[in-house]
């Protein structure tokens, strides 16, 4: 299965939202796994709002996107703000000082198989089982 996809939204949260829903249509044509679909749409809605909130500070000027594809049982998905970039570690966030800064990019990795951070792109990858 090849499926590919790019896009851009800019950062107003509605817009993102009617965004994801049509991107998540395409997919549903595609992938029947519920539990799939689930994840990949928590890992859509996080990278992307982050993307708005975090790296383009809800300027709407600026434009998130988004480079989604499947390659038989790999799915690649890669989002590029234009903000300044990001240098984080997942593996030094602490859930237990109550921090929200940090959190959704725990919650992709959580669901990812890979994920990479360079500058102001995240990559996550899943594989289909």
């Amino acid at each position: 299965m090849t499926f590919k996809f790019h896009g851009s939204v800019c950062s107003d949260l509605e817009d993102i939202k009617i965004f994801i829903k049509n991107v998540l249509d395409k997919l549903k044509t595609i992938i029947e796994d519920e539990d799939l679909m689930f994840d990949l749409r928590l890992i859509l809605n996080e990278l992307i709002i982050n993307g708005v909130i975090h790296g383009n500070k809800y300027n709407r000027r600026k434009c998130v996107d988004l480079y989604l594809e499947i390659i038989e049982n790999t799915i690649r998905i890669e989002v590029r703000d234009q903000g300044q970039g990001i240098d984080f570690d997942v593996e030094s966030y602490n859930p237990e000082e109550l921090k929200v800064c940090g959190r959704g990019l725990v919650i992709v990795n959580g669901l990812s198989d890979e994920m990479y951070i360079q500058d102001n792109s995240i990559v996550a990858v899943k594989y289909m089982v």
